[in-house]
């Protein structure tokens, strides 16, 4: 099983992807769903007593205004998450592939469970736009979350595909990466 990490900025297009690979048969699993899972069940009783909640909504504005904060937070799902991560791989470890996609894979240091990441390079400026109107955040909302990202990682992928076009573009770039995997 080759087990391969998709990654990229916020409002990079991650989900699209995943969705393209899904759409051709291959098992994706989305972390920022696991979080959100883990939020409710086995990190609960720890966000709420550090963060006073567990509202994902309430979670961000307090930790993209608080790198201290931010980094708490990360201490306590990111060995859940890591457990999660190494759970999917041996239930599934008879596939071809496994696809994990998240945002956080290099900062979080999981880029080490990998065989292969694949980084979805998108453009600053766009990315913004698309933040604004996915997320309904203010500009400076939208830049904040943006500027909390390794902006590097993509120096770190084995693979890069650039979404800054259509969709047909993107599911192309996808099915060449696939296409590159499967000559592994």
């Amino acid at each position: 099983m080759l087990k391969i990490g998709i990654t990229g900025n916020i409002a990079s297009g991650k989900s699209e992807v995943e969705t393209i690979i899904k759409n051709m048969g291959y098992i994706v699993f989305d972390l920022d769903k696991i979080s959100h899972n883990l939020l409710e069940n086995e990190c609960k009783n720890d966000v709420i007593k550090e963060f006073q909640t567990t509202n994902r909504k309430e979670l961000g504005k307090i930790v993209f205004n608080d790198k201290n904060k931010k980094e708490k937070l990360e201490q306590i799902i990111y060995p859940f998450l890591k457990k999660e991560i190494l759970k999917i791989f041996e239930k599934y470890k008879d596939e071809t592939f496994v696809f994990i996609s998240g945002a956080l894979i290099f900062e979080a240091k999981f880029d080490n469970l990998f065989n292969k990441i694949i980084f979805i390079d998108t453009d600053e400026n766009l990315r913004l736009e698309r933040l604004i109107k996915r997320n309904n955040f203010n500009k400076n909302e939208a830049i904040k979350r943006i500027k909390s990202q390794n902006e590097n990682a993509k120096n770190k992928a084995d693979f890069i595909i650039k979404n800054n076009a259509d969709l047909k573009k993107l599911e192309i770039e996808t099915m060449k990466i696939i296409k590159a995997l499967k000559l592994l």
